[in-house]
């Protein structure tokens, strides 16, 4: 997503500059080429070794003893997009005030790539008018602002104004700096294996750790999209995400069934158990009492339904998790179920499927073609599905306008 784009971090004088920190190595490890620029006041509280040893240049901090003699012109001009994070009620007035004081004001005044600006600051200096009137300015001029949260403040004192979470603001990062392709459609994505009562206790369940649903709905939103996601885990989330918690497999059912005919994309992403207990005890079973077997029956395939039930223009996705016979048991699912793609995967395979970081899977197209994606973090293969997604609402929108 972020793979090849010039960000330049600006690093204001407040004592959430250490989150910065983090911020950077986020964005390092999407891809994106990071050139830190820190203020006088932010390295009275983070040091610049630091932030040189993590980004993707060294520290520069001043107009004047760079190798560049209009340091930031260059900055300027060759960025993607500017984020100052923290930004202090300092900074966000000068910029206001189209003062260039020192090298991040006098970069962003000399940009014309998107700005993104992360807020932090006390209470009351948040909530007084003047800085309420210069983000309020900012806005109007095309700025974005990632909010700041409430919470724990320096000197321990609790309210709004506490730095945005190092993965809202990469968040807010890859949504302005992504295709932009999912905008305006509506996602509804599952995730996690659901949990099938024994007793009160005790569940039958499987191995899914939900990691593939979680990163697609993340993808999903960075691409612009609106996001449901359906989940039996309980993971951090990007913000903008609408997070249904469940259970077992009935729960899910009863959680997709009545928002399936509004969505534009489902992916059924999630380790839906194919068994259940026939009855479920009341009370915990006690041990000295014994259990000589359980009684399975079938749940309900309700991918069936979706499939029976899929609107015109829906793009159906369902996922195939196999131990042998891979691509031949997934086609074979692909047309049973009228979905328009499949994501299968060997779970069988060292570093494939459930619980790893890593995900390898081909992608089974409805038109018969087959798309391959190598081992690689389970974002980049979530990035992968939702290229073909795209690429099939596509075909299906001029297959339409041609009728």
């Amino acid at each position: 997503m972020l793979a090849g784009r010039k960000i330049v971090l600006g690093v204001t004088g407040g004592i959430s500059a250490y989150k910065a920190i983090e911020v950077s190595r986020r964005l390092v490890d999407a891809g994106a080429h990071v050139v830190p620029v820190l203020t006088e006041g932010a390295q009275r509280f983070v040091g610049a070794t630091t932030f040189s040893a993590l980004a993707s240049e060294p520290v520069q901090t001043s107009l004047w003893d760079e190798a560049s003699p209009i340091p930031h012109t260059r900055l300027g001009q060759e960025a993607d997009l500017i984020v100052v994070c923290p930004a202090t009620a300092r900074l966000i007035g000068s910029y206001r005030a189209g003062i260039s004081d020192d090298l991040l004001t006098a970069s962003l005044l000399a940009t014309r790539a998107p700005v993104l600006i992360c807020p932090a600051m006390h209470t009351e200096m948040w909530e007084h008018p003047a800085v309420e009137d210069n983000l309020r300015v900012l806005a109007a001029r095309g700025v974005h602002i990632v909010p700041p949260e409430s919470g724990r403040l320096a000197g321990g004192d609790i309210g709004h104004g506490r730095l945005a979470a190092p993965a809202v603001v990469v968040s807010h990062v890859e949504q302005l700096l992504g295709p932009g392709d999912l905008t305006n459609m509506r996602l509804l994505i599952t995730a996690g294996g659901t949990r099938e009562a024994i007793d009160p206790v005790r569940v039958i369940t499987n191995r899914s750790s939900g990691k593939q649903g979680y990163a697609l709905a993340e993808a999903a939103r960075a691409r612009g999209g609106e996001v449901t996601l359906v989940s039996t885990v309980d993971r951090p989330v990007a913000p903008g995400i609408e997070v249904v918690p469940v259970a077992s497999a009935a729960d899910m059912e009863n959680a997709v069934m009545p928002r399936a005919q509004n969505m534009d994309v489902i992916i059924m992403a999630a380790a839906v158990a194919d068994f259940r207990p026939a009855a479920t005890a009341d009370h915990k079973i006690k041990k000295e009492h014994g259990m000589d077997s359980i009684v399975l029956e079938r749940t309900h395939d309700f991918l069936v339904d979706l499939g029976a039930q899929k609107p015109p223009g829906q793009v159906l996705v369902g996922f195939a998790a196999e131990t042998e016979n891979l691509i031949a048991g997934a086609r074979a699912k692909l047309e049973r179920k009228n979905l328009d793609l499949i994501v299968a995967n060997d779970v069988s395979a060292a570093g494939v499927g459930f619980e790893h970081d890593t995900n390898r899977v081909s992608i089974l197209n409805i038109d018969g073609t087959m798309c391959e994606v190598p081992m690689a973090d389970k974002r980049v293969v979530a990035d992968a599905i939702l290229d073909e997604i795209v690429g099939c609402a596509v075909h299906g929108q001029q297959n339409r306008s041609k009728s």
